[in-house]
């Protein structure tokens, strides 16, 4: 197989199904719908000729079968058959004749009532039985949704994972929909739960608006409102716009578990108030349904038991490939270029908190000696972060749609100067924010200053510079467009540091400039800092 088959037409034959037409595609795959020898109609996902000949789709396909094997639920579309040796591998589901959720919305507009409780439910049992089943959807969102007669059920389980896969844990996340990401997974957090739940709440807030619940626009932008929890509920009921805000909340424990959210929707439904005096809970995931006890435990409740065992393999069938872990030493781009199609390694990586609040520290004492400098550092960091973002979450897109090609290096080389030009002006428009946030700081801290001592406003001391110089690296870090600085700068400081003896010299190097820094300020005369590389301080009115 070469890859340059042409795709299958409407009523070829793929195996014992005749193809009766599309019903939709994707980066990896194509979904027909199709008959059966006896005439039954069925979906059938086909990988795309360009990247069936890649072990790693195949593999992934294989976990999606396997998942759909030990998950039973009806809401969720089970498998039926499959073919992962032939040229053209397929999954066989059964055939769900409703369209996707975001096609429901925009036909019979934004879902309220008992209609968004229903959904709300559906979705709700879905997961549960998912999870019971030890395994993680991760890509829930509005398109994998369809919808027959009220009634969600949930499909496309090509990036799902078993819980305790190691790769989930090692080699990271496939890229989903941004704005159905949850912001702890954006942030680096490993993957769990509570993952397929804040994904459950942006599907909901979608049914009940009918727009992405933060918007369109560039990845960038989306993650951004994401982290900041910036959603769009806009026309949105007042009296239900509280729940869904709070479901969306960008702080875990900040957010109400799915059972609270379903109730609140059964009152509103019955016009009864949403909240009903009780605090929503710190739990993200669905409380009524504990873990199972250890293997040699008794019962401890009289939940239903747990779901049965999955079925043998099927000899003819080889087994999923397990992706081995990333090693220590290896760094983001490196990752990224062994990684499988789709695979973000950066995700569940050490994040070098403490290296980088080291780095941190340097440029508060670094701007307290020598102010300019340390901005024209901070704004090349930053341009040099972004870039390293930029260039290892293109190739990620890239392969995603497309699949791993041998093209990808010269294109990613070809398109670096692309990125660090892009990175750089991101850098300075994104500076603008900081540097406004660290004068404000200083002209504070010398006010205060002044008002202690009874002397003059200063703020161009090495005090007011410093405390300036925190406010302005905390905008930095947290303000708008903090998400691609905090992933880039996590990645050179991996790259910087792969073991343990260069992490210690990281931190020395750093301690050496700042304790020089401070040394040298010392020695000026009237603890002057120094204005390189312009000839003075700033005229102040």
């Amino acid at each position: 197989m070469d890859g340059n088959e042409p795709p299958l037409a409407e009523h070829s034959r793929l195996g014992p199904y005749r193809l009766v037409q599309q019903l939709g595609e994707g980066g990896m795959g194509v979904v027909h719908l199709a008959l059966d020898r006896q005439g039954r109609a069925v979906a059938i996902k086909v990988l795309r000729p360009h990247v069936a000949h890649d072990p790693d789709a195949r593999a992934r396909l294989a976990r999606e079968v396997e998942t759909l094997e030990i998950v039973r639920h009806p809401n969720v579309a089970p498998v039926l058959d499959a073919d992962l040796d032939g040229p053209r591998p397929y999954l066989v589901t059964k055939y769900v004749p409703g369209p996707p959720l975001d096609d429901y919305v925009a036909e019979h507009g934004p879902m309220d009532g008992d209609d968004l409780t229903r959904l709300a439910e559906g979705l709700a049992g879905a997961l549960d039985a998912i999870h019971a089943a030890g395994v993680i959807h991760r890509d829930l969102k509005p398109g994998n949704v369809l919808v027959v007669d009220g009634e969600p059920v949930l499909i496309d389980f090509g990036i799902a994972h078993a819980v305790d896969d190691i790769r989930l844990t090692m080699t990271g996340l496939v890229m989903g929909t941004p704005g159905y990401l949850a912001p702890e997974i954006v942030e680096g957090a490993e993957v769990s739960e509570a993952t397929d739940w804040w994904g459950w709440a942006a599907t909901l807030a979608f049914a009940a608006t009918g727009r992405p619940p933060f918007g369109r626009g560039p990845m960038e932008a989306v993650l951004a409102r994401v982290a900041r929890g910036e959603s769009d509920l806009r026309d949105t009921d007042p009296g239900l716009r509280p729940l869904l805000r709070a479901a969306l909340d960008p702080h875990p424990d900040n957010r109400p578990s799915s059972t609270e959210v379903v109730e609140a929707l059964r009152r509103y439904a019955a016009g009864e108030p949403v909240a009903d005096g009780t605090r929503w809970s710190a739990h993200t995931q669905v409380i009524d349904n504990p873990p199972p006890p250890p293997p040699d435990a008794g019962p401890v409740s009289s939940d239903p038991p747990p779901p049965p065992p999955p079925p043998a393999q099927d000899p003819g069938r080889a087994p999923a490939t397990a992706y081995p872990p990333i090693a220590n030493g290896v760094s983001d781009w490196e990752a990224a270029m062994g990684a499988p199609a789709g695979v973000d390694p950066r995700i569940g990586r050490p994040g070098r908190s403490g290296e980088i609040a080291a780095v941190g520290a340097m440029l508060t004492a670094l701007a307290a000696a020598a102010p300019l400098f340390a901005f024209g550092l901070l704004v090349s960091l930053g341009a040099l972060a972004r870039t390293a973002d930029r260039s290892v979450t293109s190739l990620i897109l890239r392969r995603t749609e497309r699949g791993v090609r041998r093209s990808d290096v010269p294109l990613a080389v070809a398109a670096s100067p692309l990125h660090f030009v892009l990175g750089l002006l991101g850098s300075l428009v994104f500076s603008i924010v900081p540097l406004i946030v660290a004068v404000g700081v200083m002209f504070t801290v010398a006010f205060l200053v002044s008002a202690g001592t009874g002397g003059l406003i200063e703020p161009i001391r090495p005090l007011p510079l410093a405390a300036g110089a925190v406010g302005g690296v905390l905008a930095s870090w947290w303000g708008p467009g903090g998400a691609s600085l905090r992933r880039g700068t996590r990645s050179l400081v991996r790259g910087l540091t792969p073991t343990q003896t260069a992490r210690q010299v990281f931190l020395i190097v750093l301690g050496v400039i700042a304790l020089g820094s401070i040394i040298w300020l010392t020695t000026t005369a009237e603890l002057q800092p120094t204005w390189w590389p312009s000839s003075g301080p700033p005229e102040l009115p």
